[in-house]
């Protein structure tokens, strides 16, 4: 039986968190918590919302011409998936008109464009926002298997978490939503 004919996406877990089991081998991959844009028949993709990259967002910036606004001085681009990682993408609320957007849901966009640096500046245009380089993808049914293979614990996201939150403690505060301990978390492998 081949396994990705049977379980051709039949939930999307869009506007979802995935987070890494401790088992996971994968070391880019390792302790992250990805936060899931798009998935259906034909794959997934998402970023990584917990690690950073080497770029402040202070140089996005300043290769646009435009002053740092003071919500994003000394914040850190994310390092997003290994895809990609010579491209900017945007996670954002509210969703906006940008000449390249993704719409995750109705609140949340993941946006590529550059007209979006202009609106970072404008509290009205973006309110909140996850900027990263790369982003993650799955082919279809490789998420499906990684998940039944206990790669990844999924849980619907939080935009406190998504937004708000230092991007260090976002791993931890993903596994509360799910009442789940760090220390319990190995033991709960294998019983998914």
């Amino acid at each position: 039986m081949d396994l990705q004919k049977t379980t051709a996406c039949s939930f999307s877990l869009a506007n979802h968190f995935l987070i890494a089991m401790p088992g996971m081998h994968d070391q880019f991959f390792k302790e992250s918590v990805v936060y899931i844009c798009e998935h259906n028949a034909e794959g997934a993709m998402g970023i990584i919302v917990n690690k950073p990259s080497p770029i402040m967002m202070d140089l996005l910036f300043d290769a646009a011409k435009t002053p740092t606004p003071e919500r994003f001085h000394g914040q850190w681009v994310l390092l997003g998936g290994p895809v990609q990682v010579d491209r900017g993408f945007l996670v954002h609320t509210p969703i906006g008109s940008w000449e390249s957007s993704l719409l995750v849901n109705d609140e949340v966009a993941m946006t590529t464009s550059r007209d979006i640096i202009i609106g970072l500046t404008q509290d009205k245009e973006v309110n909140k926002a996850v900027a990263t380089i790369g982003y993650s993808s799955w082919s279809a049914g490789q998420l499906e298997q990684e998940l039944a293979n206990n790669s990844w614990i999924t849980v619907k996201a939080d935009m406190k978490i998504l937004f708000d939150m230092p991007y260090k403690q976002r791993y931890q505060a993903a596994l509360k939503l799910l009442n789940i301990d760090m220390a319990n978390l190995s033991t709960i492998a294998g019983h998914a």
